[in-house]
């Protein structure tokens, strides 16, 4: 279930996310977040950065799809040299 609370801004633009919210979710000091605003709504979304076990099946996942693609590290290597000189 949801826990609701108000809260407000500063002059500052600084908003306090109530205790009883940082409790439930876990929320330590420092950690980052994306924010969309639409309308009236104002969405937080936490940003936590890959285990090393998701970031190691992503490379998995990227290595399989360079073989399927029959790509070699020339072909990544000159894909990186053509992006960086579009700067």
């Amino acid at each position: 279930m949801a826990i609701a609370a108000t809260t407000k801004m500063s002059s500052k633009g600084q908003i306090v996310i109530p205790e009883a919210i940082r409790n439930r979710l876990g929320l330590k000091p420092g950690v980052r977040f994306v924010i969309v605003g639409e309308d009236d709504v104002v969405l937080l979304k936490t940003v936590r950065p890959p285990s090393m076990s998701d970031f190691d099946a992503l490379i998995q996942k990227a290595r399989h799809a360079a073989r399927t693609a029959n790509m070699k590290r020339l072909d990544v290597a000159r894909a990186i040299a053509k992006s960086r000189s579009r700067r």
